[in-house]
């Protein structure tokens, strides 16, 4: 049976979603914004680095309140609404989360929009090491 998880120090919710959902060892973390936990109406950063480091600072949040961490993480998809401008400057920071001998298989799209005028949207899948 699946297990929905929220997280309290993660960021509220902008939608009708669990923050992770997890079965037979799986955890697949709902998507990201840049938005601080504790503050959902504060205005998101400026710029690409910044959204990104926001949202991999939230996968984060969300991963350690499940035990986990980004080693854990297989897989991402990632969703910039600028694509062609940012994609190097997004590549830049997302790279810099992981070793460089442990990035996770990702795809990246362009998307005309995101939930509270974010410039990227970051979802993953992570896998219990104790799980086989």
């Amino acid at each position: 049976m699946p297990v929905f998880h929220n997280v309290d120090t993660a960021p509220t919710h902008v939608a009708p979603f669990s923050h992770a959902v997890e079965a037979g060892g799986w955890v697949m973390l709902t998507g990201q914004m840049p938005t601080v936990p504790g503050a959902p109406d504060a205005p998101l950063a400026d710029g690409i680095a910044a959204q990104t480091r926001q949202v991999m600072q939230n996968l984060q949040t969300v991963l350690a309140g499940l035990d986990l961490d980004l080693g854990d993480v297989v897989q991402c998809r990632c969703y910039l609404t600028a694509f062609e401008q940012d994609y190097d400057a997004f590549n830049m920071t997302y790279k810099s989360f992981f070793p460089p001998d442990r990035l996770p298989a990702r795809t990246t799209v362009g998307v005309t929009a995101l939930a509270v005028g974010a410039r990227v949207e970051i979802d993953c899948l992570a896998k219990r090491r104790d799980a086989s």
